[in-house]
């Protein structure tokens, strides 16, 4: 089963939103709380959610709204050193079948090929095995665990930070 990505459209909002609305939707590794999603319409409606910091696809998988993937500039430094950190919460009927990786490697394909990005980073839960798997098979290295970095459910949790960067290629190739 494959994944296609796709600009979101005002009309993928309501399942995105009934996806990522709860719990059991998004799973403990994603669960925050509830939340709104005033500002995807706001974005989706100003620009298509595609813009010069940032933006977000719809994941699609055998026609069907699977999940969406993002992605925001970060900065190692000054201005000038950006990078894109990318995510991906994909519903839980369509996880364990591929569609993660293919749709991370794809988002990673797309962003070397449209933007001067050299690096595109992630990060996970250190105990989201499925997660690591996927962003490896994607094409992306672990590089370190950030310690006590994201407070979720009542207590902090270490993450695994991962990175692909944009293959060299030899001068006239």
């Amino acid at each position: 089963m494959g994944a296609k990505l796709r600009p979101i459209r005002e009309a993928d909002i309501p399942h995105i939103e009934a996806g990522a609305s709860t719990l059991e939707g998004l799973g403990h590794f994603q669960w925050f709380g509830f939340r709104t999603f005033h500002r995807m319409r706001e974005r989706v409606a100003q620009d298509g959610y595609l813009g010069q910091e940032g933006g977000a696809f719809v994941v699609e998988s055998t026609g069907a709204v699977a999940g969406y993937v993002t992605w925001v500039k970060h900065s190692w430094g000054p201005e000038s050193s950006w990078n894109w950190t990318i995510g991906i919460i994909l519903f839980p009927e369509f996880r364990g079948r591929g569609i993660g990786t293919a749709a991370q490697k794809d988002l990673v394909e797309y962003l070397f090929a449209h933007t001067r990005a050299e690096r595109i980073q992630a990060s996970t839960d250190i105990q989201n095995v499925a997660e690591q798997r996927a962003l490896e098979k994607a094409g992306f290295q672990r590089e370190g665990i950030l310690r006590r970095a994201q407070w979720r459910m009542g207590e902090w949790h270490d993450q695994v930070l991962y990175a692909v960067v944009r293959e060299r290629r030899a001068p006239g190739s």
